[in-house]
């Protein structure tokens, strides 16, 4: 019995069948990096109660797609081996070629200047006034007016700046935080 037992619990595709799986995992590992980089920086540091849905619905959906058929304890193993491998070559992509983490990940983006909102650039990112709002009542700032600039950092959280605070420049500083 014991041996029926940890005969089900080790089986395992064949070697081609691991091939598959692993090259499935990379394919949809690759359209979700995408993917995900499209939708916009809210979506990593602003997650609401349907993002978290989308999170979850995703990973139910693809899971078929990574392995198929297969349920067996090695299969799920090389689709997960295969996801932390994908994902440690790609941060070590973004750290050797900086104009790949430039295009994958952006830069800080300025989205209220001297207690004005700039509507435009919020709305590309899917922000919302309340956001910002809220971001400015969790840095202690209950009005605008009070806030040099608020800046969607590249984690999609929001930096805010006070009004009477001194701003220290960073290489990103011109090209990101500048007003055109």
């Amino acid at each position: 019995m014991l041996d029926k037992w940890l005969g089900e619990v080790f089986s395992h595709p064949d070697p081609l069948g691991m091939l598959a799986i692993a090259a499935k995992t990379t394919v949809i590992y690759v359209f979700l990096v995408i993917g995900l980089r499209l939708l916009g920086k809210r979506e990593l540091g602003q997650m609401t109660i349907y993002d978290l849905v989308l999170i979850v619905v995703l990973a139910n959906s693809v899971q078929n797609a990574m392995v198929g058929d297969d349920n067996s304890l090695v299969g799920g193993l090389v689709a997960a081996v295969t996801l932390l491998l994908l994902n440690r070559g790609f941060t070590l992509l973004l750290t050797r070629y900086p104009g790949l983490e430039h295009r994958m990940v952006g830069e800080p983006l300025l989205i209220a200047k001297d207690g004005h909102l700039l509507r435009e650039r919020m709305a590309k990112e899917g922000l919302t006034p309340d956001v910002v709002m809220a971001a400015l009542r969790e840095h202690g700032i209950g009005r605008l007016e009070d806030a040099k600039m608020c800046v969607l950092e590249v984690d999609g959280t929001i930096s805010v700046v006070p009004k009477d605070a001194t701003v220290h420049r960073t290489r990103h500083h011109f090209r990101a935080l500048r007003v055109t």
